[in-house]
């Protein structure tokens, strides 16, 4: 499996590649999207991206956990996590491993 990690300078150089705007505008364009994207998730909107997925946050309630290697119980407090439900068009391709 590959570890190469896509970065926002790889997606502002396939807007430059793909769509023909500048490299600065480019990179100014996906700024502008991830903050979007960013501004609805920390004001509790869902982010729904057509044949890719869903990005939402969820409210987790306080509850007892506890210390694997000791067995005490440990509080863990109320916290907002982030979660992804990828589509079924995307997980199809990730399945198959195929590339568009």
């Amino acid at each position: 499996m590959s570890e190469k990690t896509l970065t926002r300078m790889d997606l502002s150089e396939a807007v430059f590649r793909e769509v023909g705007l500048s490299r600065n505008e480019s990179a100014a364009l996906v700024e502008s999207v991830l903050q979007h994207m960013s501004d609805a998730l920390v004001s509790g909107e869902t982010v729904k991206i057509s044949s890719f997925g869903t990005f939402s946050v969820r409210d987790k309630s306080a509850r007892v956990g506890r210390n694997p290697k000791t067995g005490d119980e440990v509080p863990i407090s109320p916290r907002r996590v982030l979660t992804f439900r990828p589509s079924h068009l995307m997980k199809d391709r990730v399945a198959a491993g195929t590339h568009k």
